[in-house]
């Protein structure tokens, strides 16, 4: 089931003609995949991305894409896939299958993998629970050769006690407020794990396997995990041919998508290793590869959500989000924030393309270049984020909106998907309105480091004012879990942007004044002169109304001089916009603002 792209929709610019195209969608089981096809002579091995789950599977999903693009270049077709109830995949009504639900969807992604690419042989390359899924499935996949484990989850009740530590930290660090962070359950990062799921995840025990799962397996280990030696252990014992290595890297690789540093030796070792292992496999054509001419949408109880690459050589990948009644006002883009993967923060860019569909709004979500399962564009920097390029990025989006008569249309995101939002805004006529959601600054200094910036980002005077009266805070500074010179620096900036917002309005009535002022008053001044409504929305306390505030005052005053901008402040709401109460005043917006502009207009 693919979604393929007419001629039209594949018309390479001069500036990203050498963009690779980004993997192919296809669905199965109410989910989504995504094939990565061999590049030139294909061999008979394919490969099977398992992942983990919650904010570990978000700092993968980049990593897994950088593999697969290579591997393609290997002649290795491979597959990666969402399990359902996460990511794209559809929700549920009933989980009462418990984990065998996800153990389902790993033997049958193996199945969609050889069906789309013909192997004869299935590598799978899995990490935490996705190395448990795959290890209990792994005599129900058919041609299953090899099976990597990075980071083995080897014990469910130690996954979960850590996976509970974890999202306490997760939620200090965002400030989400006490009474709007989870109280029962398994979840983290604003994603929820399935009742009936982490019930069955508290038994599960990868000691005493009652047979080998593959003749060849690699183990990258973790050093403070004897688990993860005792496992690879087990293996050989029971007549696996075992590599092991360690896993240089894994803290800073999972802590956090935006500041996540991809581990490029275990990129090499894995690469290597998958190498080796289809050397050693008799030289074999592929099967012949079977065709299926379904329908490759995914549908919901009001939605329509169509997998789609799209941009100069299909080299974006997104979600198209449609009601399956009539639309009832502009179509919404909703940009992506830092290096989060197109389903969002705790999946909430999903659920509010969903909601907006069941409001008759139809929506798009996709990966920017080099985000996600978006591959670069040649000669841009690496680095993405607060760069022009991201426009390209959009435009290419508002192409194929219009290619499908899908305008009007109106551009959202968040953090730096909020900068992204105003600054597409102001370069394209196209878009029709904007709201941007606690959007860092409004215009990006020439020379800033952008990484020094994500690495630490300081929080609002207020908020350091709060937290340093509390219990936690002297726990954290006595067990050394605070960088005091770099808590004492950021506190300082933070004081003189509150002096530098009050001698901002003496400022910039002097004589020549320029620079960021200036640039940032053109750019609204030019959105007021089109008329096009602008919303502005910032949780309490967000280190960006600072900036904001740098601007427009304290409370926003100076904001009445351009009458297609509104603030809105929303209380009891972090940096993310995590507590339900935020995501329904971000959606209520977003439907307030498309119904603007009437389909077709």
């Amino acid at each position: 089931m693919e979604t393929r792209l007419t001629e039209s929709e594949i018309q390479p610019s001069a500036r990203v003609a050498a963009a690779a195209a980004a993997a192919r969608p296809v669905t199965f089981s109410d989910t989504v995949g995504l094939f990565m096809p061999a590049a030139g002579k294909a061999t008979a091995s394919g490969v099977l991305f398992v992942s983990p789950w919650g904010l570990e599977e978000m700092c993968m999903r980049k990593f897994w894409r950088v593999v697969a693009d290579a591997l393609a270049g290997q002649g290795m077709a491979s597959l990666r896939f969402d399990y359902p109830g996460t990511g794209d995949a559809l929700d549920r009504n009933d989980y009462a299958g418990g984990l065998s639900i996800w153990e389902d969807c790993v033997v049958e992604a193996a199945q969609a993998l050889r069906r789309q690419s013909g192997c004869r042989n299935v590598i799978v390359v899995s990490q935490g629970l996705g190395s448990a899924l795959a290890v209990r499935v792994a005599d129900r996949i058919e041609g299953l050769t090899a099976i990597a484990c990075l980071a083995p989850v080897t014990s469910g009740r130690a996954f979960l006690r850590e996976m509970q530590i974890w999202s306490r930290m997760v939620d200090e660090g965002l400030g989400v407020p006490e009474d709007h962070r989870l109280r029962d359950g398994v979840g983290i990062a604003g994603l929820r794990m399935p009742d009936e799921i982490a019930a069955d995840l508290r038994k599960l025990s990868l000691t005493g396997l009652p047979h080998r799962p593959a003749p060849r397996a690699l183990v990258v280990k973790r050093a403070d995990r004897p688990a993860d030696t005792e496992f690879s252990a087990q293996l050989t014992a029971m007549g696996v041919d075992v590599r092991e290595a360690d896993y240089t890297g894994y803290d800073e690789f999972i802590s956090n998508p935006a500041i996540s540093t991809m581990p490029d030796d275990i990129r090499k070792v894995v690469l290597d290793w998958i190498g080796s292992v289809a050397a050693a496999l008799p030289s074999e054509a592929p099967l012949p590869v079977e065709r299926h001419a379904s329908e490759a949408s995914l549908l919901g109880p009001d939605f329509r959500e169509t997998p789609v690459n799209f941009g100069d050589g299909g080299r974006l990948y997104g979600m198209l989000c449609e009601p399956l009644g009539p639309r009832s006002g502009a179509t919404v883009v909703i940009l992506g924030t830092a290096y989060d993967r197109h389903a969002g923060w705790g999946r909430s860019s999903v659920m509010m393309a969903r909601n907006l569909a069941a409001a008759g709004v139809a929506s798009l979500r996709f990966d920017g270049a080099n985000i996600g399962d978006s591959p670069p564009v040649p000669g841009v920097p690496d680095q993405v984020l607060y760069q022009d390029s991201q426009i390209d990025d959009v435009r290419a989006a508002l192409d194929f909106l219009a290619r499908r008569d899908l305008t009007p249309v109106v551009v959202s995101g968040r953090c730096s998907g909020g900068y992204l939002t105003f600054k597409s805004a102001v370069a394209d006529q196209r878009v029709s309105g904007a709201i941007a959601v606690n959007p860092f600054v409004f215009h990006w200094q020439q020379g800033r480091d952008i990484d020094e910036s994500l690495r630490y980002m300081p929080r609002s005077l207020d908020v350091y004012r709060e937290k340093m009266f509390q219990t936690e805070t002297f726990r954290r500074l006595l067990e050394g879990r605070v960088d005091i010179r770099r808590a004492i620096g950021n506190m300082g900036r933070a004081f003189w942007r509150r002096v530098a917002r009050k001698a901002t309005p003496v400022l910039q009535m002097l004589p020549g004044s320029g620079g960021e002022y200036a640039e940032v008053r053109k750019s609204f001044q030019s959105l007021a002169e089109r008329k096009m409504p602008l919303y502005l929305l910032y949780s309490e306390n967000d280190v960006g109304f600072e900036h904001f505030a740098e601007h427009f005052g304290p409370k926003g005053q100076g904001l009445r001089r351009f009458s297609n901008a509104h603030l809105s402040i929303v209380p009891e709401a972090d940096h993310n916009f995590t507590p339900a109460p935020a995501r329904r005043a971000y959606l209520n917006a977003l439907i307030d603002m498309a119904r603007r502009f009437p389909p077709g207009e």
